[in-house]
């Protein structure tokens, strides 16, 4: 997300960052060819795409938006950009939180100082780091506010995993999990829900910590699902798998800024959040990479196993008031809506595996949901 103003309107502005594997075109497997892709693209939308950390993956950046349609719009162009590019070099684009087909362990890496950084600190965990994630921004200029709306937010975060769980393989095989890319990040020092923070100053110093003993590269390697942006006003979210859909993005934003804003009144009328319990926290988590929509998920405050959808439609209708206020209900009731007729990321890409016993399916198929450029896409993987 650019840099934003601050906007005058009570409802925050909102921004998305979306990572895409690059693939062959022939075979269907994660090709080492980002940096092509990126510069054919690169004359249709300028600084809102770019390489990741591994040279088979992109990553595309709207700009601060207010309303989700606006938003949607936004990142439909730019998959379809970055799609026409990548089909211009005999390439395509998925947008899957792992990968399909291809065997890339150790993934090839990018180049450069920093990475050179990465490597020396974090050793065989960059053998797993192709993955793709979708990080949603939300304005909040007033740090301590932001973290305090974070402390809320904590408890949401295994069922927003649980919507948006898309990556079930893993070098070629079905993992059993709806979202493979959670538990890889499982293993890093910095990784997950952040902890509980009465402050900014306290948020800092944890952080100064954390440098200090060579856990982070630098504040960009701050990989908690919650985190302070380094460089902009905003809180960033970045819990969840790349959903396969641009509108799964654009309803993703609208209920993550819905429940800040909710969280937002909590903090404005004292209260900073409640301290959960680690292990329950960590519970739930797993079980939402396991399960996502399809099962069963753990309820924070109380530690029960409830079904994912309830927890879901509960959370949805915490932020409803939110969510009207801003115009974006309909669209977040028709994207649950639809994640029950059809199932989360992962339930479609089995899906697509099923019908012929085929993995390049499933690539064909989220490359055609992944950027729609023509009457190819099929229903069967519609949110």
């Amino acid at each position: 997300m650019p840099t934003t103003h601050r906007s005058s309107s009570p409802i925050p502005l909102m921004g998305v960052e979306e990572e895409f594997f690059v693939v062959n075109h022939t075979d269907g497997a994660v090709a080492p060819q980002a940096a092509r892709v990126v510069d054919l693209a690169r004359p249709a939308l300028g600084n809102h795409v770019g390489g990741e950390i591994t040279t088979m993956q992109i990553e595309t950046r709207t700009d601060p938006c207010g309303t989700a349609s606006a938003l949607q719009e936004q990142l439909k162009q730019a998959r379809e950009a970055v799609q026409r590019a990548a089909q211009s070099a005999q390439l395509r684009i998925i947008a899957s939180g792992s990968p399909v087909l291809g065997h890339r362990i150790p993934p090839p890496m990018t180049e450069g100082p920093r990475q050179d950084r990465g490597n020396a600190t974090y050793r065989g965990l960059h053998d797993d780091i192709a993955i793709c994630a979708v990080h949603v921004h939300i304005e909040e200029a007033d740090r301590d506010r932001a973290v305090l709306i974070c402390n809320h937010l904590r408890q949401h975060l295994p069922a927003l995993l649980a919507l948006t769980a898309n990556s079930p393989y893993w070098s070629e095989r079905d993992t059993g999990y709806a979202s493979w890319r959670t538990l890889t990040w499982q293993r890093w020092p910095v990784a997950g829900p952040p902890p509980f923070f009465t402050s900014a100053q306290q948020y800092d110093a944890a952080v100064a910590t954390l440098l200090q003993a060579g856990a982070l590269v630098d504040h960009g390697t701050i990989f908690w699902d919650l985190r302070l942006s380094a460089h902009k006003p905003t809180i960033e979210v970045r819990v969840a798998d790349v959903p396969v859909t641009a509108g799964e993005s654009a309803a993703l934003a609208a209920l993550i800024r819905a429940l800040a804003v909710t969280a937002g009144h909590a903090v404005d009328g004292g209260d900073k959040g409640p301290q959960l319990p680690a292990d329950v926290l960590r519970l739930a988590y797993w079980r939402a990479a396991r399960d996502g929509m399809s099962g069963h998920g753990v309820d924070v405050p109380t530690g029960r196993l409830v079904p994912a959808a309830t927890l879901a439609a509960r959370m949805a209708a915490l932020a409803r008031p939110a969510l009207q206020e801003a115009g974006d209900d309909v669209l977040v009731q028709r994207w649950m809506n639809r994640l029950r007729v059809s199932g989360d990321g992962a339930t479609r890409q089995r899906a697509a595996a099923a019908r012929r016993g085929r993995l390049r399916d499933v690539v064909d198929e989220l490359a055609a949901h992944t950027a729609p450029l023509a009457a190819e896409a099929k229903e069967s993987m519609r949110p």
